[in-house]
């Protein structure tokens, strides 16, 4: 049940790897600690993989796809076990929001209210799917009998960020397993605990042992030999632009499948013709949602010129009186920078910017003495040569550029090396269909901004990486296509 009290932090055991059905200590019997970014204080120690570890997991799904009950199971029947475990995050609901905001920094509003009854979606919605996934009749020439069946590819490593760490693992598993592939996922180093919670109430579904197996620890270990394994048929990651190309590289190799959703710096175009008070609200929400950790982050605004100064002078003030702190109260609409890194990269870019010669009218700062806090950021007067408006930030900052019309606006805003997301606010809906249209983006919104639904494919142009989670698209990713021809003469 969904509340609007504050609630206790959650005392948590340490944490193990699911290896072949089994919750064990890394092979090394290292360790790491997980930071509570809100306070700075460790949570508790996790178990740290290595490439032993990975090797032992690939093994474990590798033996589950080729010789255990999954690759027999009836497809309705692997739906129905989704479905079971779209239940029990559910069921779990305030104690994975308040572990997701503990070990994320996120506000609890956004974890009981939507990270995690978004993950229980995604379940529901690929255990519906499972028992649709089918092949074609083809009529091909000459006395054949010509199909195709889509089958699984295989042993699947999974790599998932640290902003949305129970949200991504669902994104990725939900295709995975409805497909009937196994898998072996890595979590973010900086957020572990809810992905191990998942892997127990997945376990608690009834997955047989060794289709979901979980290493944790650090990507430059435990990621690339995840990404460089002879027996990973594919690898899917989420995350920054350059890890991917790592990821990219370290899969050549063996030619394994890859898919990537990357880094983004997405134009939000607001036109003088726009409901000012909704684009506002949707601009807000569109950089400091998650504390600007989000991929498709609206962090360059372009404001049409006639506009520009009340619309910067109005969204400055509604961003200094946003409430930044405490993540798990309730009333908190901005919480903590995942770690200290993030921290400093943030404060290094609001420096960068400054120099530049960028007006900073709003924020700009740290936020108390304790924890990792970032008052919301706005800069003004912000050219789009700038290394803040060209570079992912991936925190609170935002950058408002001035446009005179629509073809600027366009050339614009597609000028950057990332192509993730893209906004558009207008009245004009001949205007706002046209931009849709020439803008170099995977997702574009139209007056909102943020809209996400386990149905619609999300994903990349350009170095913001390629293939579609979400929606049938994402099937796609986890599929393989095998012709059959049968003689009939």
């Amino acid at each position: 049940m969904i509340t609007a009290t504050k609630p206790q932090p959650i005392k948590t055991k340490p944490g193990k790897m699911l290896i072949g059905g089994k919750w064990v200590d890394s092979r090394s019997g290292k360790t790491f600690e997980t930071i509570n970014p809100a306070t700075g204080e460790v949570i508790t120690k996790i178990a740290q993989g290595d490439k032993e570890d990975v090797d032992l997991a690939v093994k474990a799904a590798r033996k589950a796809f080729e010789g255990g009950p999954w690759p027999k199971m009836d497809a309705r029947d692997r739906g129905k076990l989704l479905a079971r475990v779209a239940e029990l995050v559910l069921k779990n609901l305030e104690e994975l929001a308040v572990m997701e905001t503990m070990d994320n920094g996120k506000p609890i509003s956004h974890s009981r209210n939507a990270d995690v009854p978004l993950t229980a979606d995604t379940f529901f919605y690929y255990a519906g799917w499972a028992d649709k996934i089918h092949g074609e009749t083809i009529p091909v020439r000459g006395n054949y009998f010509n199909y195709t069946l889509r089958e699984p590819v295989g042993v699947v490593g999974q790599i998932i960020p640290w902003n949305f760490p129970l949200l991504m693992a669902a994104w990725k598993l939900g295709p995975a397993l409805a497909c009937g592939n196994t898998v072996v996922l890595k979590p973010s180093k900086f957020t572990t605990l809810t992905c191990l919670r998942l892997g127990e109430l997945i376990m608690e579904a009834g997955l047989p042992e060794g289709v979901l197996n979980i290493v944790t620890g650090p990507g430059e270990t435990v990621g690339t030999a995840l990404a460089q394994h002879p027996d990973t048929d594919k690898v899917a990651f989420t995350g920054e632009t350059t890890t991917g190309k790592s990821i990219m590289r370290a899969a050549a190799d063996t030619l394994k499948r890859v898919s990537l959703e990357l880094g983004g710096k997405s134009p939000n175009i607001v036109f003088a013709d726009a409901d000012i008070e909704s684009a506002i609200k949707g601009s807000l929400m569109g950089i400091y949602f998650n504390q600007g950790e989000c991929c498709c982050a609206a962090s360059r605004l372009f404001v049409e010129k006639k506009i520009h100064d009340e619309f910067v002078e109005k969204m400055a003030t509604f961003a200094n009186k946003m409430k930044v702190g405490d993540p798990l109260d309730p009333r908190t609409e901005m919480g903590a920078m995942v770690s200290q890194d993030q921290f400093n990269k943030v404060l290094r870019y609001i420096e960068v910017g400054k120099k530049e010669g960028a007006k900073l009218t709003c924020g700009g700062e740290r936020l108390g003495s304790k924890g990792y806090f970032i008052k919301p950021t706005i800069f003004d007067n912000v050219k789009n040569d700038m290394k803040i408006a060209r570079e992912e930030i991936f925190g609170p900052v935002v950058s408002a550029i001035t446009f005179k019309d629509i073809d600027e606006a366009i050339e614009e805003g597609n000028l950057t090396e990332y192509g993730l997301a893209a906004a558009v606010w207008t009245r004009d809906i001949k205007k706002a269909h046209l931009a849709a249209r020439r803008l170099r983006a995977g997702t574009v919104w139209i007056n909102t901004y943020n809209a996400f639904d386990a149905a619609s494919p999300f994903g990349g142009y350009k170095q913001s990486g390629f293939g579609r989670e979400l929606g049938l698209h994402s099937l796609e990713l986890y599929t393989q296509v095998k012709s059959v021809w049968v003689n009939l003469d």
